[in-house]
């Protein structure tokens, strides 16, 4: 059984990337309910646990089956690169309630007892206040779960886009698809992505492209499926999971910061990864105003380059710039994903 996104000559060129804050939600959400995910994400389970105890997430639950029919309209892909959670829980409760009903059916009929529970009755009951509730709920674990931690996790999701749109450049899509997860196989033969899944999914892209998600909870497993008329959508682990809730790097070493200074230094080290200053600011616990000035600074020297990402500015290494911070080796490139 595979998932198969059949591709024509318009979905070549439409292949694009986003981060969504609301998928990543949705994410940690079945991390708290699937014990083999949370392997990478202990230090993050034991800073939320306390408050996802007091959130009511059976509802959600209930709508995650372990394989089947999740509701499309919980988890709509992002319109742009750059979709902010209100953009994209405004979008959840504009759904159609009378769509919403088969779709809350097919995905509780996935999910052992789901359909006849009490939660699963209550939903079904009343779609129009159901798609209320759900959103309510997503809106309350986004704030619990995922952003007071989304400076990081944005920084991880972010280099992961860049490190991929670079083999793109460099390879095409068969080096892409081939690279983002073990279950992803490019058939050149026929213009298709394969995923190897226990279920079946075959659909023609139809001109729409496909949109490329990272995400940091879906590992180890790889999500896509989706039907008319959603995009097509496939999300995958991102890269570096596996140092995502490691503290800050140590201090820059001393000789280094005698020739950069120390807070030039530091910063010149914690971008082992591409950051923004946002990202950087929260990584350094320093102020977003002191992190820009030596990011300038760094740059100008020809120590780092800087790529633009929809709103945002990411920063990395250049090769002097990764001499320097590693003590004059080309560094070790971004971490893999774990067991990838």
């Amino acid at each position: 059984m595979s998932f198969f996104h059949r591709f024509g000559s318009d979905d070549l060129l439409r292949c694009r990337f986003a981060v969504s804050p609301l998928w990543e939600t949705q994410e940690a959400v079945r991390t708290l309910l699937r014990p083999h995910r949370q392997g990478y994400h202990l230090p993050w389970l034991r800073q939320v646990r306390e408050a996802a105890d007091r959130l009511d997430l059976r509802p959600l639950w209930a709508l995650m089956p372990t394989r089947g029919h999740s509701s499309n309209f919980l988890s709509p892909p992002p319109l742009g690169p750059t979709a902010t959670v209100e953009e994209e829980l405004e979008r959840i409760r504009s759904a159609d309630p009378l769509e919403v009903h088969e779709d809350l059916r097919l995905s509780l009929a996935s999910t052992p007892g789901a359909l006849e529970s009490e939660t699963g009755r209550r939903l079904l009951k009343d779609p129009e206040r159901a798609v209320e509730t759900l959103t309510d709920l997503l809106d309350q674990a986004w704030r619990t779960l995922v952003a007071p931690h989304w400076p990081r996790l944005r920084a991880l999701l972010e280099a992961d886009i860049l490190f991929h749109t670079r083999r793109l450049a460099a390879g095409g899509l068969a080096e892409l698809f081939d690279g983002l997860h073990p279950a992803l196989r490019w058939d050149a033969a026929n213009d298709t992505l394969v995923i190897d899944r226990p279920t079946h999914h075959d659909r023609t892209l139809g001109g729409q492209g496909l949109l490329l998600m990272p995400s940091a909870f879906v590992w180890p497993e790889v999500a896509g499926g989706f039907d008319p008329p959603w995009q097509p959508t496939v999300v995958y682990p991102a890269r570096g999971i596996g140092a995502l809730w490691t503290g800050a790097a140590g201090p820059a070493p001393e000789a280094l910061a005698r020739l950069l200074g120390r807070a030039r230094a530091d910063v010149l080290c914690a971008l082992a990864e591409p950051a923004s200053t946002t990202a950087l600011a929260h990584r350094l616990g320093l102020a977003p105003s002191s992190v820009s000035a030596h990011l300038k600074a760094l740059y100008g020297a020809g120590l780092l380059d800087s790529h633009r990402r929809g709103h945002q500015v990411l920063y990395e290494r250049t090769p002097l710039g990764i001499a320097l911070a590693t003590g004059g080796g080309s560094g070790p490139g971004p971490s893999a994903v774990p067991g990838a």
